[in-house]
């Protein structure tokens, strides 16, 4: 397996693959893609950060947004769960509003609130405000710290964006929300409107996932992450298409894209027919339901309930000893979370969580062995 050149955003480049093409600690990887392995590979979503005592003693006060800019933290930051844990990959410590933010349309996290617009999305003017992104010059501190995990890691280091839909409702709401209620009436209401702002950010989501996988990454995540407050005929007539485009011109990557959303689980078919080669579930939906209903097509990533975590470790080790058991041994299968690590988590039931998932965690690499 290489990456091959692209055009989208200049030569790709990646240091888990040797100049012959060879996968080093290739488990994640080789799950992604269904190939043969051995192991049944672990990361956790939201692994770096809030429940580490190690990020919080270096995290500091502030904006995240000033944490994810200063490259020497960011890496420590992003390499601090792969140390303790031994997970199968690294997630780049980022945020999916860093795009938004470095094109200056008026976006910062509040601690204990989220992303909060100055200004939110209303009207056709406010499309001006949303300039096409310009790597290397908008996000240098993201394209730098990816170069020096590169250096450092030993295992494959996963970016990410955010999803259509999902950047769209933090644009229109102004702040995190439950209902979405301003998004869906947008949506609606004003059609043309919300297919150009979908457009404006298709195109800044393409360019940020690939000016990652330039810079090192070794697989993609979408998080659309509200997505599943949409009704699957609504999704699929006002947003799938550009979930479908983001996949389609980031296909020549040669990366394993993953795409997730929380609460999803009637939209698993939509995700697993937009081209990415694995498909997120959350904790709903039991893994064989959601094979059944991406029809075998991709490789699935989840799905316990991060709530599981905070309980006594035999209840952590039943359950997780359950969802492997859904897995079916089938080669196609990274183990995760359903949703984010809470902050409550104690890392120590973490680390048991990876040993027992490379312990138990057997593949069936053949038609045969995935049958018995």
């Amino acid at each position: 397996m290489t990456v091959e050149g692209t055009s989208v955003g200049g030569p790709a480049r990646n240091s888990n693959f040797t100049s012959a093409g060879t996968i080093r600690n290739g488990n994640f990887l080789a799950a992604c893609r269904g190939l043969p392995h051995d192991t049944v590979p672990v990361w956790f979503m939201r692994q770096a950060g809030r429940a580490l005592p190690e990020y919080r003693a270096i995290r500091g006060n502030g904006s995240i947004l000033e944490t994810i800019a200063n490259v020497e933290l960011a890496t420590e930051i992003t390499l601090q769960p792969v140390r303790r844990y031994g997970v199968d990959a690294a997630v780049l410590f980022s945020d999916i509003m860093v795009p938004i933010h470095a094109i200056g349309f008026g976006m910062d996290i509040i601690p204990g609130i989220g992303p909060v617009a100055e200004q939110p999305f209303a009207t056709a003017t406010d499309l001006k405000r949303l300039r096409p992104l310009e790597p290397p010059e908008d996000i240098p501190y993201v394209l730098d710290t990816i170069a020096a995990l590169t250096n450092e890691l030993s295992v494959p280091l996963i970016g990410f964006a955010g999803g259509p839909f999902t950047l769209a409702s933090y644009l229109i709401e102004g702040a995190p929300s439950r209902t979405f209620h301003k998004t869906k009436a947008l949506m609606l209401g004003h059609p043309e409107l919300w297919q150009s702002l979908m457009a404006r950010l298709t195109d800044l989501t393409i360019t940020f996932l690939a000016a990652q996988a330039n810079s090192g990454a070794s697989a993609l995540q979408i998080f659309d992450s509200w997505a599943g407050a949409l009704h699957p005929k609504m999704y699929e007539t006002n947003v799938w298409a550009h979930l479908q485009r983001i996949l389609a011109e980031t296909a020549e990557l040669g990366l394993p894209r993953i795409c997730f959303g929380v609460g999803a689980g009637e939209l698993l078919g939509l995700f697993a027919e937009s081209g990415a080669e694995v498909v997120g579930v959350d904790w709903r939906v039991p893994l064989s339901e959601a094979r059944r209903r991406t029809h075998n097509k991709v490789a699935l990533q989840g799905n316990l309930d991060p709530a599981v975590c905070l309980a006594p470790w035999p209840v952590v080790a039943q359950e997780a000893e359950a969802v492997l058991a859904e897995s079916g041994s089938h080669p196609g299968y990274v183990f995760n979370l359903g949703h984010g690590v809470l902050p409550e988590t104690d890392p120590a039931i973490l680390e048991q969580l990876v040993e027992l998932v490379h312990t138990k965690g057997r593949v069936k690499n053949t038609e045969a062995d995935v049958a018995s």
